[in-house]
């Protein structure tokens, strides 16, 4: 990140409001408990190691977070069963989205086994790699609504993982099911520097429906990684918060994935930099208040 990006609030004031800030997106992964299948290529091998609560709690400490979201990383329910361990026993986290099997006729019992767990008042939504399914209506299956329907039935939320080719089948869907509220994680993934068109068009339409929000997370993994700026993120930012508005925006770090391109501390002053221009209260919605109402931390 460029010297010229630095600015807004320094990276340890705190949010404010309801105890702190939450970073409403982070992974933790232990590569002697199972390999991370997506990890492919040499590039990701500074990330190729163990990723803890404990290591994130200084960093989130010196940001002002006082709670986070654990988000999934595989397709394996006993990751989430791990993940709720962890929620269980750490002050920091707030809120666990996990995994099912969505395609499952059995997702309601799945969902309601999570729930009952003695830690399975953690369980805040449930995610799958929508972006790695080859076909982009994946979202529009029969069994995959089905899916959905009983995840708003549990009275969880659904992060959509998509990218832009997956865009249209997102707004069928949220459109089709108002009762789920929808989180968009990472903006949808656009390609930081290209064309932002179909992207903005597609997510200004899913930005239409009240049952979605969207996360300011990802970004600096999709831009350039050894060189980009502050400002070369601003375009897609400004699209997200015209269209879904601070109250349906929350900061996410995606660490430690993040750590390809840029540190935590400076993953949070961009996203500062980025809001600077927001009022107070705007600003405590994405940092804090936002992510606390959607996941119910």
């Amino acid at each position: 990140m460029s010297a010229e990006d630095d600015g807004g609030m320094s990276a340890g004031v705190d949010g404010g409001g309801s105890g702190g800030r939450v970073d409403a997106h982070h992974h933790v992964w232990d590569l002697s408990v199972r390999e991370q299948a997506w990890m492919v290529g040499a590039e990701l091998d500074p990330i190729r190691r163990d990723f803890s609560v404990e290591d994130l709690a200084p960093l989130a400490a010196a940001a002002g977070v006082t709670a986070t979201v654990v988000v999934q990383t595989v397709s394996l329910l006993e990751e989430t069963h791990e993940f709720l361990e962890v929620a269980a026993s750490n002050e920091l986290v707030a809120g666990v989205v996990g995994w099912v099997d969505l395609t499952s006729a059995e997702v309601a019992d799945a969902l309601s086994g999570l729930k009952e767990r003695p830690d399975g008042s953690w369980l805040k939504g449930i995610r799958h790699q929508v972006h790695d399914e080859a076909d982009p209506r994946w979202l529009c299956r029969d069994d995959v609504r089905a899916g959905l329907k009983a995840v708003a039935e549990a009275g969880l939320v659904y992060d959509l993982l998509t990218k832009t080719p997956h865009l249209p089948a997102a707004v069928e869907t949220a459109a089709a099911l108002p009762e789920l509220t929808f989180v968009v994680d990472h903006i949808s993934k656009p390609v930081i520097g290209a064309d932002p068109e179909p992207w903005a068009t597609e997510l200004r339409s899913l930005a239409a429906h009240p049952n979605v929000s969207c996360k300011l997370s990802g970004m600096v993994t999709e831009a350039s990684w050894p060189d980009w700026k502050v400002s070369d993120l601003k375009p897609y930012v400004d699209v997200v918060l015209d269209e879904f508005g601070p109250d349906r925006v929350m900061f996410g770090s995606d660490w430690p994935v993040c750590l390809l391109a840029a540190s935590y501390p400076e993953v949070v002053q961009a996203a500062e930099t980025l809001t600077a221009a927001l009022t107070p209260a705007e600003q405590n919605a994405i940092f804090t208040t936002t992510a606390r109402r959607i996941y119910n931390l």
